[in-house]
């Protein structure tokens, strides 16, 4: 077993170019030893359309460098908190370690359900080359989700690639204007998918009986085991520790799963391995408005998990001080995680990040290890209620950046989308009509069939409409749609018809004022 220090260092970066691209639901690739940036929030810059940064550290600065795609390669988009894992074996060897990425969030805030492998093809010192390949899926398909977790399992000479819990969108039929960004827990099945061939099969067991995310897994030879998570049904952290074992017969797989104890309470939390059998977990949540500042080891034999508490490592007061806290596994025993800037700062860098070293520099093994650690990328930031997990690492609606210089191709990607006929928005001479809109045109979903997204200023709607229909439960049908739901369109504001006002049927003169003079000639008159 590996010997750890007492205490784990904590290194402050001090510059970062370019740092508005580490936002929440990062996630880390490790590639012979350099690590690499996938999942930005913001729109790839044109000099980076693949979305993916090479992270050279030099002293306490750190410089994120542009990496490319083969021609041959499938368009990845920078999803965010995907679950993410290597293979390792035979297979690995074979193409080089690729990475399986599954899931996560696009930047229109859409869900994926696509599985993509990624290898490194070629590198020299100034340029890295990446292979992305799509994975046609059939069977049972795992639904859209985040927040989940991937793993590679060897059983009898064969691998299998198994995902496990995560949450998604409510389903089309349920989703409205306002709750079309809630989430619910995916049914708890553990999934099974054939590397070779895209074959899916799920498998329910009564031991996982509700929905759980924001977990870690560990990999080993033929058994993951299931740590942590958050149910958003039930909004609870229990100390969940599953162990899942496949066997991979002749015929069809074999799944087992049991409950063990010696579990923790923890979600969001981030784990990276520092020996042959050993990982560290750090960070996380104990509870909604409460992080985890405790650290744990965690021992791993052939049929035995343990989990002890360790030193944590000394937090500076903004760490302490601060309510969330993201970051992801850079490999070798290392973590990058930031914390929130002080927003009332008009600065560039919204966001300070450190690194945190769990084992020393002469313990690291430059060769890769056997086991596989899994994690959902940190926690989600999208969703609008405060400290539901994998909401917790911000408080505020989910806003990219506008980049002025994002590249042309961006119209191919899906992510602006031609709302109607009618719509005549350019995307390379849009400009914000709305105050609420940073990034992108205003958006409202059109409840006919499946719905679909429209704009909301090629709807004709003002702003005032567009907030009104943001905060009452009520369905939206754009105008192509309106005869097949008539009726339930939301009436276009018109201007009062103006009226003349009528006139008086009788009207009064004005009465006659005397003056005392004619006052006493009328008096002696009738007297």
């Amino acid at each position: 077993m590996t010997c750890l220090p007492e205490k784990m260092p904590l290194q402050m970066i001090s510059t970062i170019n370019n740092s508005s691209l580490i936002q929440p639901g990062f996630s880390l690739l490790n590639f012979d030893g350099r690590v690499f940036l996938f999942g930005q929030k913001g729109w790839p810059k044109r000099s980076c359309p693949t979305g993916i940064f090479l992270l050279d550290f030099k002293k306490e600065e750190l410089k994120l460098k542009p990496a490319y795609f083969s021609k041959d390669s499938c368009y990845l988009p920078p999803l965010r908190y995907p679950a993410i894992c290597t293979p390792k074996g035979s297979m690995a060897q074979s193409e080089k370690c690729p990475y399986f990425i599954h899931g996560g969030k696009t930047p229109n805030n859409e869900l994926s359900d696509k599985l993509y492998i990624m290898s490194l093809i070629s590198k020299n010192s100034k340029k890295f080359t990446f292979r992305c390949t799509e994975k046609e899926l059939a069977g049972e398909v795992p639904e859209a989700r985040y927040g989940h977790t991937i793993n590679v399992v060897h059983s009898q000479g064969k691998s299998i690639i198994v995902i496990v819990g995560g949450r998604s969108y409510k389903a089309l039929g349920e989703r409205t204007t306002e709750n079309w960004n809630s989430v619910v827990d995916c049914m708890p099945y553990i999934f099974l998918v054939d590397p070779e061939f895209g074959c899916c099969t799920s498998h329910a067991f009564q031991e996982l009986m509700g929905g759980f995310s924001f977990h870690l897994s560990l990999a080993r030879n033929d058994t993951i085991y299931i740590i942590g998570g958050h149910s958003v049904e039930s909004n609870t952290r229990p100390p969940n520790l599953y162990r899942i074992k496949v066997d991979l017969p002749l015929g069809s797989p074999a799944v087992n799963c049991s409950v063990l104890s010696g579990g923790i309470s923890v979600s969001s939390a981030i784990m990276t391995q520092t020996g042959d059998q050993e990982f560290v977990v750090v960070g996380g949540y104990h509870s909604d408005n409460q992080k985890r500042m405790v650290c744990n080891t965690i021992n791993l034999e052939d049929n035995k998990i343990e989990i002890v508490e360790r030193e944590a490592p000394e937090w500076t007061p903004d760490i302490k001080h601060c309510k969330i806290w993201f970051g992801s596994d850079m490999g070798n025993g290392a973590i990058l995680f930031g914390i929130p800037g002080d927003n009332r700062q008009l600065i560039s860098d919204a966001n300070y990040f450190y690194l945190l070293r769990c084992k020393e520099e002469s313990d690291q093994d430059p060769e890769q290890m056997a086991q596989v650690c899994s994690q959902s990328s940190t926690e989600d930031a999208g969703e609008s209620t405060p400290f539901e997990d994998s909401e917790e690492f911000t408080f505020s609606f989910d806003i990219d950046t506008y980049n002025e210089d994002d590249e042309e191709d961006e119209s191919e990607t899906g992510y602006w989308i031609t709302c109607s006929s009618g719509c005549d928005i350019d995307i390379n001479t849009w400009v914000p009509l709305y105050s609420t809109e940073l990034n992108k045109p205003a958006m409202i979903f059109c409840s006919n069939g499946d719905g679909h997204w429209v704009h909301a200023q090629c709807m004709d709607l003002s702003e005032d409409m567009l907030i009104h229909l943001s905060q009452v439960n009520t369905k939206y049908f754009c105008p192509e749609h309106t005869s097949l739901a008539r009726g339930l369109q939301t009436p276009k504001e018109t201007p009062p018809v103006e009226k003349p006002p009528m006139k008086a049927l009788h009207r009064k003169k004005p009465m006659t004022i005397f003056t005392p003079a004619k006052k006493s000639f009328i008096r002696k008159l009738f007297q």
